[in-house]
């Protein structure tokens, strides 16, 4: 039976450590403050939303809510964040993606004019550069990669000289993960779905993040005893029985394959998901102490 790499553990003591740091801030007179900003009604931008807000409640991280309607004009969009960057009392910003449909040809335009000493989720190319370089002062990394490096660090899970395969080379997940891996001396190969032999790259890797988005598309022949699986993704599963019936949701893992098999993996969900808001929030605090 693996280890189950609890989102929660990871959690609870990041979120001790981000209270302390909070109560220092605002003993100096600075309230680490995040602004979202959100481009309609979107159902999942809604629900994360209302979970970043719950976090930086518990943290002590003010969140400031810019929202705005679903049609709103390039301009107003760039105006609000134009108001945001000179606003010195915001520390960090989170802006929606992907933006509304009529946006979409200026979404690397709308995202580079936030200021990267804001940018808390990697939206911008100088962000993008800072993580592909190694630099801390150029952004933050993307929550999603960030938080698979903090479950390995809590878990105690060395990642110098060992083989590590990312499944998936987005720029939100794979490769940033890539980048974060290599930074921590692992040697990373990076497979996507024109790689020939996933499964046996997979077989001969010691830890295995996988990113690809396909509900259990890693199965029993991806792995062996020994390795450490970190289940990024978040897909439906009609199938699954749960507690409040069946359809829930599942990573790319079949768990009941590969947890047998392998040492250590994430739950999902209660692995990498549960993680991100309070990443989300330690950028946030990092952002006000560099301010």
């Amino acid at each position: 039976m693996a280890k189950l790499l609890l989102g929660k553990e990871v959690t609870d003591a990041l979120n001790a450590k981000l209270q302390e740091r909070t109560a220092a801030l605002r003993e100096k007179g600075v309230v680490p403050t995040l602004a979202i900003v959100r481009c309609g009604a979107n159902p999942s931008d809604l629900s994360y939303e209302k979970g970043a807000t719950k976090r930086g409640e518990l943290v002590g991280v003010e969140i400031k809510k810019y929202e705005l309607p679903e049609d709103v004009t390039k301009e107003a969009l760039l105006a609000t964040i134009d108001e945001i960057n000179a606003d010195n009392s915001i520390h960090g910003v989170l802006m929606f993606r992907p933006l509304p449909k009529h946006l979409k040809a200026d979404q690397n335009e709308i995202c580079n004019r936030l200021d990267p000493k804001k940018d808390m989720d990697c939206m911008t190319h100088l962000s993008n550069a800072g993580v592909f370089e190694g630099l801390n002062d150029l952004g933050y990394a993307p929550c999603t990669p960030a938080a698979c490096m903090e479950i390995l660090d809590y878990y105690g899970i060395d990642c110098k000289g060992k083989n590590a395969v990312v499944i998936g080379r987005s720029l939100v997940v794979g490769k940033p993960a890539a980048m974060m891996l290599m930074g921590k001396n692992a040697t990373v190969t990076v497979c996507h779905t024109k790689t020939v032999n996933t499964a046996e790259i997979c077989r001969n890797a010691d830890i295995i993040i996988s990113a690809a988005g396909v509900l259990n598309s890693l199965t029993k022949d991806f792995v062996r005893p020994g390795q450490v699986v970190i289940d990024v993704s978040m897909n439906w599963d009609a199938n699954k029985v749960t507690a409040k019936g069946v359809g829930g949701m599942s990573g790319d893992a079949v768990f009941s394959e590969v947890e047998p098999i392998v040492d250590a993996i994430t739950p999902v969900p209660g692995g990498v998901g549960a993680v991100t808001t309070s990443v989300l929030m330690k950028h946030v605090v990092e952002a006000a102490e560099r301010a």
